[in-house]
């Protein structure tokens, strides 16, 4: 149900000379003890190291081969352009990039090597000359240099774009980077947008993107939820990127966030509970009411989207004259797109514990609210157990309710075979 009008948050030891001589010394000195031992009338026996092992002749270097693209004096390129590298025999030391006035492009080269991605996008209508460097295994380097120019103006057809974090804010070890895509990206043309999403978290966890069926949105997560105080950073460097059908992005959107502490909440259908804990202990219970059968509450993992000390729901529009209704609502937290909340609901106190009777909302008397309100981070994980249907992937922040392997099944890129097993 739609209670209200949803915000998007548009963006974006020992040395080993040492041991051998120790094995050496031994080798010598223990027979020549046995011997002394021994009592007999035969001469020690001189002892002779270990022979001398023939080294075995080294094989040659690879040679060093280097690659670079775009072919020089490629024409139109989008203002995503990186500089594509490929290398044998060695590895890419150094890369620059200048513009036709001068100035430098700053970059960082792509974790598996294959391109150098320029930290900002290009600009229209100006010449680039990048210059690589390799060096080979054998000391020997190889450069190879490019120029290439970039398209006169910016594209008609745009996509529209956003990122749910904003700059510096703190969310739950839920909280999954979120991108929007308006229209959606189809199938075939999701790799190529994906690669040009990028995520960096200190610690290290590394993550998978996750699409839903419609290509309006994609989630990052790691295989299991952010370590508390972890720094994340997100690049959506898609200014300028073709995202298929004509359509290319319109701006690079970025952000910096932290991940707090940890605080899960479980609600348990048949118990009518709700068990709050941090950091993997309960600190508290309390009695709950969901939906009714005709209108029940999903289950699944959510995350708390969006919080509201005082809104109105107003569901006529839905639920029709003789289910709608129109009330002012507190402490709501948003779990679901489709109008599902945790909020104060005085008025079935008496149910809770015992019996749903909500249209969908984890119901709690109004003490309980306000105090979970206090607790919470939006990112949060809500998991809600044993009702009669499961939430439905995109219908909220959704990429904690697949186990890891469903989930990496929604990448348009192959997942590395160590990621797709660490969960």
């Amino acid at each position: 149900m739609v209670h209200d009008v949803r915000s998007r948050l548009m963006l974006i030891g020992v040395p080993m000379r040492r041991q051998f001589a120790a094995a050496i010394a031994l080798a010598v000195l223990v027979p020549l003890a046995l011997a002394a031992c021994g009592g007999g009338d035969e001469p020690p026996r001189f002892v002779a190291g270990p022979p001398t092992a023939t080294p075995s002749p080294t094989a040659p270097p690879e040679p060093l081969t280097l690659t670079i693209t775009p072919a020089a004096a490629t024409k139109d390129l989008p203002i995503s352009a990186e500089v594509g590298t490929k290398v044998a025999g060695g590895q890419v030391t150094s890369v620059t990039l200048s513009d036709d006035k001068g100035a430098k492009v700053s970059g960082t080269m792509r974790t598996d090597g294959s391109a150098w991605v320029p930290a900002k996008p290009l600009k229209y209508g100006r010449t680039y000359t990048a210059s690589v460097t390799a060096t080979g295994t054998g000391g020997d380097s190889q450069t190879r240099t490019t120029t290439f120019s970039t398209a006169k103006s910016r594209p008609g057809r745009e996509l529209g774009t956003g990122l749910y974090l904003f700059d510096g804010n703190t969310y739950g070890v839920g909280m999954p980077v979120v991108a929007e895509f308006h229209p959606g990206i189809a199938p075939k043309d999701r790799a190529g947008v994906q690669r040009r999403l990028f995520v960096d978290s200190v610690p290290p966890q590394p993550g998978v993107w996750h699409w839903t069926a419609s290509g309006t949105q994609a989630y990052y997560r790691p295989p299991t939820y952010w370590q508390p105080g972890t720094k994340i950073t997100v690049r959506m460097a898609l200014a300028g990127h073709p995202a298929g059908k004509g359509r290319y992005g319109t701006v690079d959107r970025r952000a910096s966030v932290i991940i707090g502490r940890k605080l899960t909440i479980d609600v348990d259908n048949k118990a009518k509970q709700m068990y709050v804990y941090k950091d993997d202990s309960l600190v508290k219970k309390m009695p709950v009411s969901l939906g009714k059968k005709s209108t029940p509450s999903s289950s699944g993992t959510m995350v708390i989207m969006e919080k509201k000390e005082s809104t109105v729901f107003d569901t006529f529009a839905e639920l029709g004259q003789a289910e709608g209704y129109r009330t002012s609502i507190s402490y709501a937290q948003r779990l679901t797109w489709g109008g599902e909340y945790i909020h104060a609901a005085p008025w079935s106190v008496g149910s809770q514990g015992r019996r749903n009777v909500s249209h969908g909302c984890v119901n709690v008397a109004t003490g309980n609210a306000i105090w979970l309100y206090q607790q919470t981070l939006i990112g949060d994980p809500v998991t809600v157990r044993g009702t009669e249907r499961k939430v439905v992937n995109g219908n909220g922040w959704t990429a904690w309710t697949h186990t890891w392997a469903e989930f990496i099944k929604g990448s348009a890129l192959p997942v590395p075979p160590e990621l797709a097993a660490a969960a």
